[in-house]
């Protein structure tokens, strides 16, 4: 079966609701809190939007919904569109195991590792940052800044470990330690943002007003 049938009957699958596991879905988001090695039997997510930002960016309703729309298409649909194929290429190009030829990681899978992985971090940023935000992270203050940092930083650790679960879970690839990389980047941008007394949620909440609403 070619790449695109299995794209296409993946696609067809999101819009099949009577499918869904809905009461297996918040077993799923619990445990990619707790322990995220316990999700990969299977894969069923449904994809969450916080509405905290309604408060924390004074959005009117219309606005809201503007800026909805944005969450869903761009940072979690097109962006886990990109992720999830160009992993999905590496996997199959690069990883897969010699004794495994012919065998390959289908997209559906790594799409579903994308959600899985995007969870956490909207939890942390839609909903545990917003709550701190007007109170503390917005201030001017080095530890407003290393609060707010740390949770970007936590988030960004989440999706790649998480990212990394859901391929070394395949038995058909190796050296998928290559997935755990980008957290020295991380790692290196988180201290540079605190060196050089920058505050991202700052940055992004201005990104939302200004370019999106």
């Amino acid at each position: 079966m070619s790449a695109a049938i299995k794209r296409y009957r993946y696609l067809r699958r999101l819009l099949k609701f009577e499918q869904m596991d809905f009461e297996f879905a918040m077993w799923q988001m619990t445990y990619l809190f707790i322990n995220p090695q316990k999700v990969y039997r299977n894969f069923q997510y449904r994809k969450l939007a916080s509405i905290g930002f309604i408060f924390v960016l004074g959005l009117n309703f219309f606005a809201f919904l503007k800026f909805l729309v944005y969450i869903l298409l761009v940072d979690c649909i097109s962006v886990g569109l990109c992720v999830a194929s160009l992993l999905w290429y590496i996997s199959n190009k690069y990883l897969v195991k010699p004794t495994c030829f012919g065998q390959d990681v289908e997209w559906g899978y790594a799409f579903d590792i994308h959600l899985n992985a995007f969870f956490p971090p909207l939890v942390i940023l839609h909903v545990v940052q917003l709550f701190f935000y007007h109170v503390f992270i917005s201030h001017d203050l080095f530890v407003s800044r290393l609060f707010g940092n740390s949770l970007w930083f936590i988030s960004f650790v989440y999706y790649t470990y998480i990212t990394f679960l859901g391929y070394s879970s395949l038995q058909i690839l190796h050296k998928t330690q290559i997935f755990l990389y980008p957290i020295v980047p991380i790692t290196l941008a988180f201290l540079l943002s605190l060196a050089f007394s920058w505050n991202v949620t700052e940055s992004v909440m201005d990104f939302y007003k200004y370019r999106v609403l």
